[in-house]
């Protein structure tokens, strides 16, 4: 195996772009030695508190309500696994296997800061699961958000242990079979270890981190789309000048501008058209600096609470080197808002988008044929797809209402608060797609009005753009089938193709932009 297929682990110091290769890729992962110290060191006190006799809540104590009831020695491995049992009741569809990957990395990046006083071998289990190939199997719902992702982390730790079912290199089949074709015993969990396991907030975590990844992709196409759009109607870069974005100040904003003039820089359709009489331009191509620059800068702080938090200790209670203290940190509300602001931002990149098609498509507004179609009254052309465009925005809108301001009791009122972060991070992927299906829409909407303006190009960098487009979709001459067409483009954003436009701002990029520098 080469060294490109090893991705240590540092348990506080992994970083968005590690993070993101984990999610996307198959990379084998391993932890530091550093993070072996820390979990032997913090096992040996909750051994010492168990030598001791000492009543400590989650090693030797019911749970929740039952936090009071001390329980014999003897029965403290049933307690464990009753715990992992009892709590795997989450319903719904499965998560996929590359997000089951991610939670589990996120579980050992927590165990791994040596506060969760769970053996080396606890680390082990999981580790192997996630390099052999074998990922649990875990209903999408029934988390709150606190006391963690309770329910979808018992389903994780189910396969540890051997029950439940798992997918082994994609086949789905029980977890003890998942277990022994690939050489493992199930585990048998000791005192604390069961809780360590289902407290945290590494399912909210992954599955904003993977929102956070699909808004990256989908941000780039955007910017991309909106330049292209820039040519198509032959609107004006003056708003872009970088003198404007300084005198705010905002940081995405100035960006954004930088970015869009780098794009269009070198377009004879702009130089074409530079002494015309059109005063302003509406809003959803003046003020895209302005709009998405302001969604930058959400998902610049997105990014940094689910870093910190991807490398956070979560579960409870936490094991330091003088006490065993109870806390919250397994309480998900830092990762609930910033699902909620992401949410807004790709909320906000999709109806941007969906309102430079509007301008596209009207003759009245884009100088270009109706609807983007020669003999328009025979051929419909793009009618419908801006207004696909149009449902799939105000889909959004009510999708971006903040899960985090709901809140329900939970176990006799002793969760009485709960961040529903679960919900407010889920439901990104499917806004991610309804917005990437509005920006497909531009794209294929911005291509086709740039080539009504032939023989007048647009830049060498939004050529690459159009040239790309028409690979896999032909030009639309007449009326003909074209969801295919948006499919075409929506799987070109979803597969990153437009990242690398933008890989010098978006956050989770840092490493990728060292690469790319080093080439």
């Amino acid at each position: 195996m080469s060294t490109s297929d090893l991705l240590e682990l540092n348990p506080g110091g992994v970083s968005l772009s590690q993070l993101r290769c984990i999610y996307t890729g198959t990379d084998q992962v391993f932890l530091t030695a550093e993070a072996w110290r820390a979990i032997e060191a913090s096992q040996k006190l909750v051994a010492e508190v168990l030598a001791q006799g000492t009543t400590v809540y989650g090693i030797n104590t019911g749970f929740g309500l039952l936090a009071q009831t001390r329980i014999p020695d003897d029965k403290l491995h049933q307690l464990q696994r009753n715990l992992v049992l009892s709590h795997s009741a989450g319903t719904g569809d499965l998560l996929d296997s590359q997000l089951a990957r991610l939670i589990m990395c996120l579980k050992i990046i927590s165990l791994g800061r040596g506060y969760s006083g769970v053996r080396a071998i606890v680390v082990e289990q999981l580790l192997q699961c996630i390099n052999k190939g074998i990922t649990p199997c875990i209903p999408v719902k029934g988390s709150a958000g606190a006391s963690g992702d309770l329910a979808p982390l018992a389903h994780m730790t189910m396969c540890l242990i051997g029950e439940g079912d798992a997918f082994r290199n994609g086949v789905r089949m029980s977890a003890r079979q998942a277990l022994s074709e690939s050489g493992m015993q199930p585990l048998e969990l000791g005192p604390k270890e069961g809780l360590a396991l289902l407290n945290g907030t590494q399912v909210s975590t992954a599955l904003a981190l993977a929102g956070l990844f699909g808004a990256e992709d989908l941000f780039s196409a955007a910017l991309v789309a909106g330049a292209v759009s820039i040519d198509a109607i032959k609107g004006s870069i003056a708003p872009f000048d970088p003198r404007v974005h300084a005198a705010r100040g905002q940081p995405g904003q100035i960006k954004v501008a930088a970015k869009v003039r780098s794009l269009v820089e070198g377009s004879d359709i702009l130089a074409s058209h530079i002494e015309c009489d059109r005063v302003q331009d509406p809003y959803s191509l003046r003020c895209q600096p302005q709009v998405m620059g302001a969604c930058l800068d959400q998902l610049q702080q997105t990014a940094n609470t689910l870093a910190i938090e991807a490398n956070a200790a979560t579960d409870n209670p936490l094991i330091f080197t003088d006490a065993v203290i109870s806390g919250g940190n397994f309480h998900a509300e830092p990762v609930a808002f910033a699902a909620d602001n992401l949410a807004l931002a790709v909320a906000e990149i999709g109806a941007l988008s969906e309102r430079r098609i509007a301008l596209l498509v009207d003759p009245k507004m884009s100088g270009l044929p109706a609807f983007l179609v020669q003999n328009s009254g025979l051929n419909s052309g793009f009618m419908i797809a801006q207004v696909t465009a149009a449902a799939l925005a105000s889909e959004n809108k009510s999708l971006a209402h903040p899960a985090s301001v709901d809140s329900m009791p939970t176990s006799a009122n002793q969760e009485d608060h709960v961040s529903m972060a679960t919900f407010a991070a889920r439901r990104i992927q499917e806004m991610n797609a309804n917005s990437r299906g509005v920006v497909a829409i531009e794209l294929l909407s911005a291509v086709q009005g740039i080539e009504f303006h032939a023989p007048f190009k647009t830049s060498d960098k939004l050529q690459l753009v159009v040239d790309k487009i028409r690979e896999l979709v032909a030009h639309y001459d007449t009326d003909r089938y074209m969801a295919p067409d948006i499919e075409s483009a929506s799987a070109l954003i979803a597969a990153g193709y437009f990242r690398q436009s933008c890989l010098d701002i978006l956050p989770s990029s840092a490493v990728e932009r060292e690469t790319n520098a080093a080439v």
